[in-house]
């Protein structure tokens, strides 16, 4: 069991459910997306470059996505909060995923890494 997989499955029902099916939404986006742990989260990197975190609020108890170049993403669902760069989708443990959303930010994400506007090594 890696460091990675203690992340998901420490969580309690619902959110752990919810967590790894987030985990493999993402990691099955794209062959170039890998996961990793940076700052206590899973990180997801497209060729090693950061993209995505997964993380639960301390608050709400709600799992969410954080996407790293969030500032330049427009889906409506997005949050800003306090932060400068990123935004947040949030996503309710107790119902289905709202798959297309995700796919749909997922895309608008990995286009800017694709098309040059996020440099990548």
């Amino acid at each position: 069991m890696t460091t990675q997989d203690n992340f998901y499955l420490d969580k309690q029902e619902p959110n752990k459910s919810c967590l790894l099916a987030m985990r493999n939404m993402v990691l099955g986006f794209d062959t170039d997306i890998t996961e990793t742990r940076k700052y206590r989260m899973p990180c997801f990197c497209y060729k090693g470059k950061m993209f995505c975190y997964l993380w639960v609020d301390k608050e709400s108890n709600e799992p969410y996505f954080l996407m790293v170049e969030g500032k330049q993403l427009h889906h409506p669902q997005l949050e800003t909060g306090t932060r400068s760069r990123m935004k947040i989708f949030r996503v309710d443990s107790n119902t289905d995923l709202p798959i297309s959303a995700i796919y749909m930010i997922l895309k608008e994400a990995l286009g800017l890494y694709k098309n040059g506007m996020i440099t990548i090594k």
